[in-house]
Formats: structure tokens, sequence, C-alpha cells
């Protein structure tokens, strides 16, 4: 993987399904890692309006993916930025140093869907795409398989503890980098 030069802090993906624990995973990293900064792209593109518009059927923004891309570039040059999205082949290879992949088990997953008020195709398309390993899928065939991590994500535990394998990673990446 290409390493910018003089990048002191990885760029980390945290991706999955939506529902999967991706802005919980991201918030409490960086509460415990306060040198990385949390970027939820969903609010990026709302806010910085990085988006061509409504979806009716799947009820969200359209996303402009060259925007975005110039948008977040220079500060993932930077380095010590955790991207929180539930798409993983948008985002230039070169990028990241970690992807992880959040999966939750059908009996978490569907409930907490449904508390999102989400409609029932949105929900189905949701469960499917997790039981078929949409965003797993995509992440090991976008990025090289050495930094793609599968998580389990269904329990205030496995949130902690997930949280604490990747600050044992990010100990390492700047073991190595510095």
């Amino acid at each position: 993987s290409v390493i910018y030069m003089g990048r002191t802090l990885p760029n980390i993906l945290i991706t999955g399904t939506p529902g999967t624990g991706k802005s919980a995973t991201a918030q409490h990293l960086v509460a415990r890692a306060p040198q990385l900064r949390h970027v939820d792209i969903g609010a990026l593109v709302r806010d910085k309006q990085l988006h061509n518009g409504w979806d009716d059927q799947y009820e969200c923004h359209v996303l402009d993916e060259d925007r975005l891309c110039d948008e977040l570039d220079e500060a993932m040059e930077m380095g010590g930025v955790v991207v929180d999205y539930h798409g993983a082949d948008l985002f230039p290879e070169r990028w990241f140093d970690l992807v992880i992949v959040l999966r939750t088990d059908n009996s978490v997953l569907y409930p907490r869907l449904q508390s999102r008020g989400y409609s029932q195709k949105k929900l189905s398309d949701n469960m499917e795409a997790e039981i078929m390993q949409v965003i797993l899928d995509e992440a090991r065939s976008s990025y090289s398989e050495e930094i793609v991590q599968e998580l389990i994500s269904d329990t205030v535990e496995s949130l902690e503890s997930n949280v604490s394998r990747i600050l044992q990673w990010l100990e390492h990446w700047q073991t190595g980098h510095t």
C-alpha cells in the first residue's frame, strides 16, 4: 500500500451496513485517541451540499463522489482521519491504512434499523446487504487484503472490544511509522 510521505497518523475507514455501529465506533475511538479526527460522510455531504439531490426510493442524498473526494483529499493526505461511511468502494485506495468492516447479527440489526423508522424497502434492502456481506466483499475488492478487518458489532461489549483492537493497531502502526 502507498503511504503518503510524512504522514504520522494513519487513516481509518469504518464501514458496514447501516445500523452496524459505524458512528458509535468512530466516536468512541476518537474519544480515546483525540489525535484522530472523525469524519461522518453523511453529515459532511449534507453540510457541504456534496450531493446531486435526493433519492426518494432510497430516502437518501445522491452522492457527488468527485466533489466528496476533492473535499476530503487534503485532510486524507495529512492523516489521522477516521472516515465513517456505509460504502467502501468510492474512496481512493491510497487513503486508508486500515479498513474496518463492522458486521451485525440479523436479530440485532433488524430492530436497530426499525428504530430508525426506515421504510420496508430500505429495511429489507439493508438486511439483505448484511446477509449477503455486500460491504465486506466491496471492501475486500477495493483494498489490499491485509488492511481489511471484519469485526462483529452486536453489543456494547463488542463495541468496546473493537475500539480497543483498533487502538492496539494504531499503536503498532505509529511504532512503525515514526
